[in-house]
């Protein structure tokens, strides 16, 4: 009896899983969270659309990125785990700037402070000073926040933390992106 009982709830649970889409998807999302292509976020044309002032590089506008793969990253002179991963990127920069293009962006940074951040540290990565508004969907809830986008505008990855981003894991995704 104790069996059937058994059998019959575990068939039950089966059933929602499998009849049920948004159980299935949640939790999909929550065991296989692998970004497929189809699901994956694509940044649009009007979310490259920012104004960008140089700090150690020209003025440009995220648009001209299009169609290119990018390492975008949003931090600041006063947030503690962006310095942190200031010397992983530089590391990353200094071996794939050829594959990818850079973008760093300074955010509630003064032009002062970041100029000086890059001199002490003699960072050459390009960095910005975002001066028009910056798409919701990219636009960062945590600080860094670090996205890498293929030629297409999905992105492939979207990092709400510091990371040492000169891995290989890292090298490899890039080295892929731009096939």
């Amino acid at each position: 009896m104790k069996k059937s009982i058994i059998y019959i709830v575990l068939l039950a649970i089966i059933g929602v899983i499998v009849f049920v889409p948004g159980i299935r998807k949640y939790l999909q999302d929550q065991f296989f969270p692998v970004a497929t292509i189809e699901n994956a976020v694509h940044v649009s044309e009007e979310d490259y659309d920012i104004e960008l002032k140089g700090i150690n590089t020209p003025d440009t506008n995220l648009k001209n990125f299009k169609n290119k793969a990018v390492f975008l990253n949003f931090w600041g002179t006063w947030c503690p785990p962006c310095r942190k991963e200031w010397p992983s990127i530089q590391k990353l920069y200094d071996s794939r700037k050829g594959n990818v293009d850079f973008v760093l962006i300074a955010m509630n940074d003064k032009e002062d402070a970041v100029r000086k951040f890059l001199e002490e540290n003699k960072y050459n990565v390009p960095v910005y000073i975002a001066q028009s508004p910056i798409s919701e969907k990219i636009l960062p809830k945590a600080f860094p926040t670090t996205f890498l986008l293929d030629k297409t505008g999905r992105i492939i990855i979207k990092e709400d933390a510091y990371r040492d981003w000169n891995t290989e894991t890292v090298h490899q995704f890039i080295d892929n992106i731009i096939k």
